[in-house]
Order: structure tokens, then C-alpha cells, then sequence
């Protein structure tokens, strides 16, 4: 009777993966990770499945998000009882559904800018090579310094936003984007052309690591790949409406028209972000519970339900005591993410993929223009094919990369309801799997596309030929994009800003490369041996995805366990 009586015990408290240890059950694995492990292949050796199944000792006094009883006996909130509901727990975002599906609006807007001043610039090139008298390959110069600066801006953004939140640094990067603009429309020298794009990059670029960031803030690993597949949406309209807007201004207007335009589009966000978007960092506001600063706060703050539902949520233990952890900018905290085994692949994986893509994309007016006698009209209308297919595929592998998280879930046997307590840095589940199930199809895509594509270029085939297999490259490219960024914010949760800028700047760094070689390859070798030569290069890539499945959840468990260690003894994680 006894032993029964201390098994039924044992039973009243659902386990929470975020909590480590729970209280009554020694060191024993939790419910999420006992079904993990049950799942794991036979080939792991014994040390890997005890490292990624046993927890971390904790000290019990020490309280999880989800709650657990402290060492004086009082129970914290959110501990689940007899199988009830749980009982004030603090939920992971306190944004409803409709509130979240805003602000991925507002974001995917602030998302549209980077890529649409890139690719805004194509159809005009052929026009600027011949007003400032300089050679496409020198023209095309202009690109490489952009993409440069476009993967060092988010360094010093995202880690900034990191800690002293996302509204701030978003309002920065838009004043110092549209004043770049600003100059670009006035300039009349080839010198100050290149050194304005840069600066235009900077600002521009900085919004793209606060995109996958605020997604992070507010949804669940559950959740996360339809939002960050509707924040790439913005990019993707971005790259596709971006060529047409172009050939259509610098068809008629004149390229210096281009600029006033994206001035225009700018101030019109940057003032609906100041006015209603909220702060969402979680080292500023926790899950949404706690009031930003004064200088932080939006419209959407004043409001009456948003000041009421923080009276009535209960609070975490960081915003009882203190959320703010670090309060300055760290750039180097980016490289320190590029050297980590796991995310070092993932992010040359991604680079790779990129740098193949922005390849395509920079040599379409030259190579256009050259076998199809096309005007800047022309190539810009040429990129909407590659644009409307990137838009689906940022929505459709969305979804996807969310069906086989639920999928995975299904065949571990875990609810809905215990993957919703999950920790942010999701334990022992096997996320790695999750989201390169899905990027290998979109591997194998895009480089039979890019063979095809080059092919049909070299033989001089109708229009019709490249433009069908640059829509089926983008879809492959993009769906891509989205599933590793989904994955570098799960690796990375606590700072998926800079997780963000670290895969910026290794995309864009390696296709600054891509672009400034792309022509000269093409001249030596043809267009067919060359985007062979970058297919054959993308088929190498799906080895690496099966060593982050096969390597990634040990090496992810090893560092956040070193993570924890670092803070346990009372230094920065990310010093």
C-alpha cells in the first residue's frame, strides 16, 4: 500500500520539460524525454542517449517556467495537478492568435525593404554601367559591396535587440535606411553610388535579423515555421515585386526614381511600427506580461486590455527578478555562433544555397539582355516568375515544416498540450530531423533546376524555358531558406537574433562572392557547365544535413549543458 500510495504520488505532477528534476522523482528523465529516448536509433552509442535523455542536475529551490514546488514548500504556478488544466501558468506568449498574426504583418512589411532595394537595383544595372561609363562586371560591384554590408549590419542589430528589444533598433535601421536613399536619388558620382549602397544595405539589412527574432519571442517551436514562413513572404515580395517596380521606374521615370520611392515606402512603415507595433524581446517584456520601458512603449501598450491581461498573467520568475541581462552590442557574439559545431554546418549549408541563388539572380539582366535583347522593362518583368514561386513555397514549407514537427509528436506519442511545455531549448527532442526532412526534397529541387536552367541558357532555348525552371529554382531555394532559419532560431532560442544575423552574414558574405564571379564564370565556361558546376556543389550539401541529423541533438544537448554551467557559476553566456 505504500509503495502504491508514493506511485500515485509521483503521478499528480505532470512533468515539464523546462523544469528539469521534478520534485518527488529524484533524477529521473521526463515524461517528453523517457519517449524521445524510447525513439532513439540503436546505432547511438549509450553515451549520446544518456547525454541527451538526462537532465542537468538543478538545484530544486530553483524554480522552472512552468512552475515547480520551491524548497520551502510553497508550489509555484504553473504545475499541473491530477491531470487538471494548469493552474496560473504562465503561458508561453500572451498574445492571442489574432495579435500574433499582426504582428507577423508588421514584421513581414519591415522584412520587404532589404530585399527589394537588392533587387530593385537589377533591372537598372545595364542604365547605370552606361551613365557612370564603367563595365557590367565593375557595376556589378555595387551588388558585392552591398550583400557585404547586408551580412554585417544584423551583427550589431541583432545582438542589440537581443537586449534591449526589437521596436528600438527597428525605428534605427529604417532612419538610417531612408536617409541613404535619400542620398542614392541625389549622388551623381560612381564613388558615391557604392559608398550610399553600403549604407543603404547597413540599414536595411539590420531588420532582417529582428524578423526571425520576433517570431521567436512570441510562438512556440510548435508554431514557428508558418510565422518565420509568412515573415520570409514580406522578403519574397520583396525580391519578386522589386525587379518589376525597377524596370518599371527606371523604364520611365528613370532610375533615380527608384530611391525616391523606397523613401517614400519607408517612412510610411517606420511610422506604423513607432505608432503600433509592440515590443516583444523577452528579455525586455518576458512572454508580453511585463511593461516595457517608457521610451519603449507603443499605442498598442496605452491600450486598455493590453494594460489589463498584464495585471492579470501571472509572472516568471525573470520578470520578478530583472530581465535584463546584458545591455550592450556584442558583434563577435555572431562569429562565436558561425565557429559552434551544429549551427557552423547549418549556416554553410545555407550560405552555400544562397550564394548559388543571388548567382542566378545577378547575372539575369547581362544574360538577358545578351541572347533575348531585353530593356530594363523586360528583365524586370523576367523575375516574376521566380518571385511568385518563392512566395508559395515560403507559405507552403511553412506549413510543412509545422506538419512534420506534428508528425514527429505522433510518433513519440507526445500530446499537443505536453509539446506546448517543452523548453525553448526543446530537450531531447529531435528537431535537427524535424526541419532537414523537409530540406532535402528542397535540396533536390533546386539543383535539377539549376542543370536545366543553365542548359536551356546555353542552347539559346525560348524565353519560356528559363523563366519555367527559374520558377521551380526559387521554390527549391526558398523552401530551403526557410526550414534552416527555422532551424538556427531553434538551435538558438535565447538570442535568435544573433542567430539570425549569423546566418546573414554567411549567406550574404559568400553570395557577394557568387555575384561578383558569376560572369566572368560564364564567359569562360558557358552558362550550361557553369550552373551545373553550382548544382553539383548544392547536391554536396545533403551530406551535411545528415550529419546535423545524425551528430546535431549531442552536440546541441553538450553546449546548452556547458551553457548552463557558465551561468550556474555566475558568467555570460554569450562572453
Amino acid at each position: 500500500m505504500e509503495a502504491e500510495k508514493v506511485k500515485n504520488d509521483e503521478n499528480k505532477l505532470e512533468p515539464s520539460a523546462t523544469d528539469g528534476p521534478q520534485p518527488g522523482c529524484g533524477d529521473a528523465p521526463t515524461l517528453m524525454e523517457t519517449r524521445v529516448s524510447e525513439r532513439l536509433s540503436v546505432q547511438d552509442s549509450p553515451e549520446v542517449v544518456q547525454r541527451l535523455v538526462t537532465p542537468p542536475p538543478q538545484d530544486r529551490s530553483t524554480r522552472g517556467s512552468a512552475g515547480v514546488e520551491k524548497a520551502d514548500g510553497k508550489r509555484e504556478s504553473g504545475v499541473m495537478v491530477g491531470g487538471d488544466e494548469p493552474q496560473d501558468q504562465a503561458p508561453y506568449s500572451v498574445f492571442d492568435a489574432w495579435e500574433k498574426r499582426f504582428i507577423v504583418f508588421m514584421v513581414a512589411l519591415a522584412s520587404f525593404f532589404s530585399p527589394v532595394s537588392a533587387n530593385i537595383y537589377f533591372p537598372a544595372l545595364n542604365t547605370l554601367a552606361q551613365d557612370y561609363r564603367v563595365s557590367t562586371t565593375l557595376i556589378n560591384l555595387t551588388i558585392t559591396v552591398y550583400m557585404i554590408f547586408q551580412g554585417l549590419a544584423p551583427s550589431f542589430t541583432g545582438s542589440l535587440s537581443d537586449s534591449i528589444g526589437r521596436r528600438p533598433l527597428y525605428i534605427l535601421c529604417f532612419v538610417v535606411y531612408i536617409g541613404a536613399n535619400i542620398g542614392l536619388a541625389l549622388q551623381h558620382r560612381f564613388a558615391a553610388l557604392m559608398v550610399l549602397r553600403c549604407l543603404q544595405s547597413s540599414g536595411s539589412s539590420g531588420t532582417i535579423a529582428l524578423g526571425n527574432a520576433v517570431v521567436s519571442d512570441i510562438a512556440s517551436p510548435a508554431e514557428r515555421g508558418g510565422y518565420i514562413g509568412y515573415v520570409s513572404l514580406g522578403g519574397v515580395v520583396g525580391v519578386s515585386l522589386g525587379a518589376i517596380l525597377g524596370g518599371l521606374l527606371s523604364d520611365f521615370l528613370g532610375w533615380r526614381s527608384i530611391f525616391w520611392f523606397l523613401v517614400i515606402c519607408a517612412g510610411v512603415v517606420v511610422i506604423l511600427i513607432a505608432l503600433f507595433l509592440p515590443e516583444t524581446a523577452r528579455a525586455v517584456v518576458d512572454n508580453g506580461s511585463v511593461r516595457p520601458p517608457n521610451w519603449n512603449l507603443s499605442l498598442w501598450d496605452l491600450l486598455s486590455p493590453t494594460r489589463s491581461r498584464r495585471t492579470a498573467t501571472p509572472e516568471t520568475e525573470r520578470s520578478v527578478s530583472g530581465l535584463k541581462g546584458r545591455n550592450f552590442v556584442n558583434p563577435f557574439m555572431t562569429l562565436r555562433i558561425c565557429a559552434d559545431k551544429e549551427a557552423g554546418i547549418v549556416l554553410l549549408a545555407n550560405g552555400i544555397m544562397f550564394a548559388g541563388y543571388l548567382a542566378m539572380v545577378s547575372a539575369i539582366p547581362s544574360q538577358f539582355q545578351k541572347l533575348y535583347g531585353f530593356n530594363d522593362l523586360h528583365i524586370g518583368l523576367c523575375f516574376i516568375p521566380g518571385g511568385v514561386s518563392a512566395a508559395i513555397s515560403a507559405i507552403a514549407v511553412g506549413y510543412a515544416v509545422d506538419w512534420n514537427f506534428t508528425r514527429h509528436l505522433r510518433r513519440l506519442g507526445v500530446s499537443a498540450g505536453e509539446a506546448k511545455q517543452m523548453s525553448r531549448d526543446l530537450g531531447s527532442f529531435p528537431i535537427e530531423s524535424v526541419r532537414c526532412e523537409v530540406a532535402l526534397p528542397m535540396l533536390v529541387l533546386a539543383s535539377v533546376s539549376f542543370i536545366v536552367y543553365g542548359w536551356l541558357l546555353s542552347y539559346q532555348a525560348s524565353v519560356a524555358g528559363p523563366l519555367v525552371m527559374l520558377f521551380f529554382a526559387c521554390f527549391g531555394v526558398n523552401g530551403f531558406f526557410t526550414v534552416l532559419s527555422v532551424l538556427m532560431v531553434d538551435v538558438y532560442p535565447q538570442a535568435p537574433a544573433t542567430a539570425t544575423a549569423a546566418n546573414n552574414l554567411v549567406r550574404c558574405w559568400l553570395g557577394a562572392g557568387a555575384s561578383a564571379v558569376i560572369v566572368p564564370m560564364i564567359d569562360a565556361m558557358s552558362s550550361g557547365w557553369a550552373y551545373t558546376f553550382v548544382a553539383l556543389v548544392y547536391l554536396l550539401l545533403a551530406p551535411l544535413l545528415w550529419v546535423i541529423m545524425r551528430w546535431g541533438p549531442a552536440w546541441r544537448a553538450a553546449r546548452i549543458v556547458a551553457e548552463k554551467a557558465r551561468v550556474s557559476n555566475g558568467l555570460d553566456v554569450e562572453a
